[in-house]
């Protein structure tokens, strides 16, 4: 039996894992850009809101989320991927009440966001793209960040911790989802969308759930999530199953192999297909599917692929030559895992046995609820 781990993660600057790191000049750019956004959107945006609806506003506070947030980023693998930062924006509920209708909040908060914006945006010679749900600032061609818009609960605003580091049309949608603001739903954040007006969407309950289960059963967890991402990238140039689905899938069937993370990605594909299947839902609500979305079509497409990736890694690691096996893997995850025979071991069956996974506790789905 061959051990495959060194060729996923190792100690050197040549593994997988490694490979799907951003390189450090794109990090920066990224975190640089980040903080420039921040820095104008809290320098303008309460003073164009108050040009818009008469009344003061308060500078608005962040929240980094999303793959950065939970540290399962990997670079772009093919063709227009980007790799993204998402960057909560957020503003109290009370203070977007100063506005009679919730859809002609949305339509000012949304604008109001563009026009601080855009003179950086023009400056950087970036692009500011509309997306339903938030508002994309293209940094190149390899990485965008997107600013989600949230309304929360005041007293939820002055106590979230943040990280701290460094429409173009204002033409009002004629037809609201709701007449009064006490027709939202009672909820302690908003997200503000451009049909919809305002969504239930908190997410800040799904890092936490995460971490949490990252303490729980290790960061090899993290591990096989990036894994599954990468390959996904490599095989779906776009599309594939969303990061939160495979995250909430991967988590509920991983396993732990002390220092095998070969053994612990092959435990992880032998179930998944079948959860994809059962259907999977948001770990932060479990009223939410998260696999009703797709097609029945996309959903076998998505099973099927994954089916695949785990005949391959089990005929892999049980494989003799080591040089056949990583040109397999390579066809399977891309020139991203490395060609490097020499990091594949000959293991024996007891030896495997000293790797197999550690019991864990069971642990309720959502984590902490205290603010991020």
């Amino acid at each position: 039996m061959l051990n495959l781990s060194r060729l996923f993660r190792n100690n050197s600057d040549d593994s997988y894992i490694s490979n799907m790191d951003l390189e450090e000049n794109q990090r920066e750019l990224l975190i640089a850009a980040r903080n420039e956004i921040r820095n104008v959107l809290r320098e303008n945006l309460p003073k164009v809101l108050e040009e818009k609806v008469g009344a003061a506003f308060e500078k608005p506070r962040f929240y980094t989320q999303g793959s950065w947030a939970y540290e399962t980023l990997n670079a772009p693998a093919q063709g227009k991927q980007q790799a993204d930062l998402d960057d909560g924006c957020y503003l109290p509920l009370s203070y977007l009440q100063e506005i009679r209708k919730p859809s002609t909040a949305t339509t000012i908060f949304f604008d109001a966001v563009h026009r601080s914006l855009m003179p950086l945006v023009t400056r950087n010679g970036w692009t500011l793209v509309e997306k339903p749900t938030c508002t994309r600032i293209i940094i190149n061609s390899k990485s965008h960040i997107d600013l989600p818009l949230y309304a929360i609960e005041d007293s939820e605003f002055q106590t979230l911790k943040f990280e701290e580091s460094k429409r173009a049309t204002a033409d009002f949608f004629m037809d609201s989802k709701y007449d009064s603001w006490d027709q939202l739903p009672k909820v302690k954040v908003l997200l503000a969308h451009r049909v919809d007006d305002w969504i239930d969407s908190d997410p800040r309950p799904v890092k936490e759930w995460f971490d949490d289960q990252c303490k729980l059963k290790g960061d090899q967890l993290r591990h096989i999530v990036r894994y599954l991402k990468g390959y996904r990238d490599f095989i779906w140039e776009e599309g594939g199953p969303s990061s939160i689905l495979l995250m909430s899938a991967t988590a509920k069937v991983f396993k732990k192999f002390h220092g095998r993370d070969d053994l612990a990605l092959e435990e992880v594909l032998r179930e998944l297909p079948n959860e994809l299947r059962k259907g999977v839902v948001n770990p932060a609500n479990q009223k939410e599917s998260l696999t009703e979305r797709l097609s029945k079509a996309e959903l076998e497409d998505f099973a099927k692929q994954y089916e695949n990736l785990n005949a391959k890694i089990s005929a892999a690691l049980a494989a003799a030559d080591q040089v056949s096996v990583c040109l397999w893997l390579r066809k399977e995850f891309g020139e991203r895992l490395p060609n490097r025979p020499d990091l594949i071991t000959v293991t024996t069956p007891d030896e495997t046995i000293k790797h197999s996974p550690a019991a864990i506790l069971p642990t309720p789905l959502v984590g902490r609820t205290e603010a991020g």
